[in-house]
């Protein structure tokens, strides 16, 4: 079984990389070192903030696939992962856009990380990039043919980014049941998009309702984390640190010192 006490000690505050582009897809323009380099100056910049953990996401890769992609994607991002594990031994983590969970372990194994976020895990819906089945049976048995037992599995529930319109009749919670039945690591609630906030009162019955670790996945800022930590295991922090606020833009350090400022005093009080 994974170990998530790195999570439960201290409700970690996640940040969030983005890497650029990756090499094949339509935004690509940086080298593999430029890649690598830019990641870890945004870990370089989190870390000296004070954040608890970090997670890799291949976001920049728009439009996506089904799946990881090809092997120039895992390629590109076991390179990017390995090295921000010689950085730090805080616990990191990945997600391979859209639906790559096998990858993402795969990528987790080599580079020794905690967790991997995945999608899809249980349920099925459709994404911006075409519908997606649930991955839990197919993606523990190859966690478990690697040897990878020891990587948490993350699941998103009732994504952002995706109608759910075919599972309407199933709720937030009862979502949850099933993520943890299927033997879920952890469940990320999430607002409908990028950026925007999860809902309070989705958060607390899924805490409320499960015996997972629950974290927030979207929407959290330096004005309303007061709000979502007190009811949430941990929380994943990726726009609000950008400049502007915008999830595409580079990090932006005195905004990140800013939010864990905060993140501190909620935690003293």
């Amino acid at each position: 079984m994974p170990s998530v006490d790195w999570l439960l000690s201290k409700k970690p505050i996640i940040a969030m990389i983005h890497v650029g582009a990756l090499p094949g897809t339509p935004r690509a323009t940086e080298s593999p070192n430029a890649l690598e380099r830019r990641a870890r100056e945004e870990a370089e910049m989190y870390l000296s903030a004070g954040v608890d953990a970090l997670a890799l996401e291949n976001m920049h890769d728009i439009p996506y696939l089904r799946g990881s992609g090809g092997p120039e994607i895992v390629a590109s991002m076991t390179r990017i992962a390995c090295a921000l594990r010689r950085l730090t031994d805080k616990p990191l983590g990945l997600q391979l856009l859209a639906g790559g969970g096998k990858e993402a372990l795969a990528v987790a194994l080599a580079a020794e990380l905690q967790f991997i976020r995945v999608e899809g895990f249980v349920f099925a819906h459709v994404a911006d990039e075409g519908y997606i089945e649930a991955c839990a049976g197919e993606l523990l048995r190859y966690r478990r043919m690697i040897g990878a037992e020891a990587i948490a599995v993350f699941a998103d529930i009732k994504k952002k980014h995706c109608s759910h319109a075919i599972t309407a009749d199933q709720d937030i919670v009862e979502t949850a049941h099933a993520a943890e039945f299927f033997l879920a690591d952890g469940v990320i609630v999430t607002g409908r998009s990028t950026g925007d906030p999860a809902d309070l009162d989705e958060l607390r019955r899924v805490k409320a309702a499960s015996n997972l670790p629950v974290l927030v996945g979207s929407g959290v800022t330096v004005d309303n984390v007061h709000e979502y930590l007190p009811h949430a295991d941990a929380l994943i922090v990726g726009s609000t640190f950008k400049q502007q606020g915008h999830w595409a833009r580079p990090v932006d350090a005195s905004r990140v010192e800013k939010f864990m400022r905060r993140v501190h005093q909620i935690r003293q009080s």
